[in-house]
């Protein structure tokens, strides 16, 4: 699919219509991305992204100024992209919601497999920075998301790692299917959400928050649809 669309690209040649100036920026992170997907930054040049855009090279250095300018355009435009699609639902249980925007996670791990791979490549080769701070930042927004959704204010300590240990589960999981897809995404979605409710079941163990929460949320799984939910608690 992406070698189809740089080939469009490249194809299409100096007929087609004058882009805008912001349609043209958007072309030339949409070629970036899929670059960056699968070599990492210090092998590609930008000639590299001018050839699958369709593009001079003078044309991608009048918009970003170098290759590193462009590479985090590219990692911001796809954290942007993620940060849009995951806004928290409203109605629902718990979980119910929390399935929903697995679900919506992994729409975002399905058609757009070239920005959710850049921008997780992008993050563990360069902790520190603009990089850095762009995949930090679009993990700190997702760890809070979930939070609302399990209705927790302030989480503590035991709780905090449990989530973000599951969501590195989920990053690599997203990887894995994007490279195997030898089972089906519906069912990797299922397997994720139970590994959370082993993790927070024996988190709970260790500390008496977490295993109220815990305990609620398996109330609220079994509360009839029309039963009102528990405000937001606050873990300590």
């Amino acid at each position: 699919m992406a070698g189809g669309k740089a080939r469009s690209r490249q194809g299409g040649g100096r007929g087609r219509r004058r882009l805008s100036v912001d349609e043209r920026r958007d072309e030339l992170i949409e070629a970036a991305l899929e670059l960056f997907s699968t070599r990492s930054p210090e092998d590609i040049s930008i000639d590299d992204v001018a050839a699958v855009a369709g593009a001079s090279r003078a044309l991608v250095y009048h918009y970003f100024g170098g290759k590193h300018e462009l590479y985090i355009a590219a990692l911001g435009s796809a954290a942007k992209q993620l940060s849009v699609l995951l806004e928290p639902p409203t109605e629902g249980k718990p979980l119910e919601r929390l399935r929903l925007s697995l679900q919506r996670y992994f729409d975002f791990v399905e058609s757009h497999a070239a920005g959710f791979t850049a921008l997780l490549r992008g993050g563990p080769a360069d902790r520190s920075g603009e990089v850095g701070a762009i995949v930090d930042g679009i993990r700190q927004l997702l760890l809070g998301r979930i939070l609302h959704t399990l209705g927790v204010s302030a989480p503590g300590p035991i709780l905090r790692i449990t989530l973000r240990s599951w969501m590195a589960s989920v990053e690599t999981a997203g990887l894995d299917w994007l490279e195997n897809r030898d089972l089906e995404r519906s069912q990797l979605e299922r397997l994720l959400v139970d590994q959370l409710v082993v993790l927070l079941h024996v988190a709970g163990r260790h500390d008496p928050g977490t295993g109220a929460l815990f305990e609620r949320l398996a109330q609220e799984e079994m509360a009839p649809e029309d039963a009102a939910p528990e405000d937001a608690v606050t873990e300590s």
